[in-house]
């Protein structure tokens, strides 16, 4: 059994691995294309662009490896059902049970390697991609209103309300024209603060160049006092601040799961960051689905068609889940389903559609 082990696994990984680098050079082209366009515009310059396409590699990894499997798997157990060593194979003691076995487990080691991707090296990668366009570009602008985010307060004058709006980063990482609109329990406004540069430090925000604008008596009146570092208390820490900064990319498993938390404590929209959170920790589990997926081409006969065609119809399957798996998540925030039954769907019903075609394989053909 570790010989016929030995066998399927040297062949399907480096058949997965040769898939998966014809696809990543050939994104990196299109990504360097695509950033060519911008060079000698805002500071960009050509190695920022090289820099750029080569962080975006470890996204288009995470992204690809389903895929990469599937057609990797299709093609090796094609090419060896091809030639009649599958054939020998089953004729040798490998069951059909065996068999989805032995594929299952190297679907478990290509899931760890999809979770580690797209867990550890993707969201650092794209965090430093857009640091570092924001340093080439002078800061990050943020597009329309600009950031917001909300927490509460409980003071002996009563609970508070807090909103505060962010406009982008600077280059250094600092936020940039932040204001900050505190609310009464009765929603009236009892203070404003405004400042062009604040960062995150112990036990709050410090504002540089505040202008703080307060209404004590309710009346109308209004204090106006300006500081040049103001320490602003909040438990707005920097992972809810780069939370809601940078895209949804940049974040782990972990950090989309305390976010989306945070939300739901402030009353706030997470349905997004929900489905991103099981959209990210079931995607791995595709690497199983896809392998189980690529089992049946095994036992077609050569009539049913040469390797060729066989992959063309794994690149078929792979483009298929890929554009289900998007469209679920589109349905599931517009319909406000579960989040984790709409990221769940697409894998499940290419697991059942799989074993359905194995079954079928094995006990009529």
């Amino acid at each position: 059994m570790k010989t016929v082990r030995r066998l399927l696994y040297r062949d399907i990984v480096s058949s997965v691995a040769f898939v998966g680098v014809a696809f990543l050079s050939l994104f990196f082209f299109i990504d360097l294309v695509d950033q060519l366009d911008s060079v000698g515009q805002r500071g960009r310059t050509l190695g920022v662009a090289v820099t750029t396409a080569l962080l975006a590699l470890p996204g288009h990894a995470y992204e690809l490896l389903p895929i990469a499997v599937l057609i990797g798997t299709i093609y090796a157990l094609s090419r060896m059902a091809q030639s009649s060593e599958f054939t020998i194979l089953r004729t040798g003691g490998l069951g059909p049970r065996r068999a989805l076995l032995l594929l299952a487990m190297l679907g478990v080691a290509f899931a760890a390697l999809t979770f580690v991707v797209g867990d550890i090296v993707a969201p650092a990668s794209e965090r430093q991609a857009v640091l570092l366009k924001a340093r080439a570009a002078g800061g990050l602008r943020l597009s329309g209103p600009g950031a917001w985010l909300k927490e509460r307060r409980d003071t002996p004058q009563g609970p508070l309300s807090v909103s505060v709006n962010v406009g982008g980063l600077n280059a250094d990482g600092t936020m940039r024209d932040v204001r900050v609109f505190v609310f009464d329990a009765d929603g009236r406004l009892q203070q404003r603060l405004a400042a062009p540069r604040a960062e995150v430090s112990e036990g709050g925000w410090l504002l540089a160049d505040a202008e703080t604008q307060q209404w004590p008596a309710g009346d109308g009146s209004v204090a106006v006092e300006r500081t040049a570092s103001l320490h602003w208390p909040s438990t707005l820490d920097a992972q809810v601040v780069a939370a809601a900064l940078l895209p949804a990319e940049t974040m782990t498993t972990v950090e989309l799961w305390r976010y989306s938390r945070h939300l739901q404590a402030q009353d706030q929209a997470a349905q997004r960051y929900e489905l991103q959170f099981w959209k990210r920790a079931l995607y791995p589990l595709a690497c199983i689905v896809m392998v189980a997926l690529a089992l049946p081409f095994a036992y077609l006969s050569a009539r049913a068609g040469g390797v060729s065609l066989k992959v063309f119809g794994g690149i078929m399957l792979g483009i298929s889940f890929v554009l289900l798996n998007n469209i679920a998540g589109h349905i599931g925030a517009l319909s406000d389903l579960t989040p984790w039954m709409v990221s769940a769907a697409p894998g499940l019903l290419y697991l059942l559609l799989s074993l359905a075609a194995f079954a079928w394989l094995v006990r009529y053909r």
